[in-house]
């Protein structure tokens, strides 16, 4: 009866052990989709926070973009060009209203975004100067553009 009773326990141990095992080495699909959901949620906010870091530098403010529109109607924003650089203008424009896609508060729709030679130009309207801000960063931000010129509107 001992020997029964000892081989009961030790395999019951040993099936806890063996599950304790499987689920720390091979995490199950909702341990893993958690994990992804995580990762990308830390990411996503890395990402705002670049982001809003570039709008300040570019002076890219509200109250800037606010004082631009009454001025002139346009945001104008220029970067430097790297020497040899000529990227397709029509792979700019998908690469910048790829961005806008992905973005929650922007709508790509809304937004009609035209280039030039890595002049970028964008017309249409969003529901806020933050919205004006993301969208000329998102555009000056992508590779191949070196100037961009938002006529962007708010409209409520």
């Amino acid at each position: 009866m001992k020997i029964v009773f000892t081989l009961l326990i030790g395999a019951v141990l040993g099936i806890v052990g063996w599950r304790y095992y499987q689920r720390t080495q091979n995490p199950t699909m909702g341990q893993r989709v958690e994990q992804l959901a995580d990762k990308t949620k830390e990411v996503a906010g890395n990402v705002k926070e670049a982001v809003a870091d570039k709008a300040d530098d570019l002076n890219l403010t509200s109250d800037n973009i606010k004082e631009e529109l009454a001025k002139s109607g346009r945001v104008v924003r220029s970067k430097a060009r790297i020497v040899g650089e000529r990227i397709d203008d029509a792979r700019i424009i998908t690469v910048i209203k790829g961005k806008y896609v992905v973005e929650k508060d922007l709508s790509a729709f809304a937004i009609s975004v035209d280039c030039r030679d890595g002049a970028v130009s964008l017309t249409g309207s969003v529901t806020s100067t933050e919205h004006i801000a993301r969208a000329v960063t998102l555009a000056l931000q992508t590779s191949g553009v070196h100037d961009v010129t938002s006529q962007l509107v708010v409209k409520n």
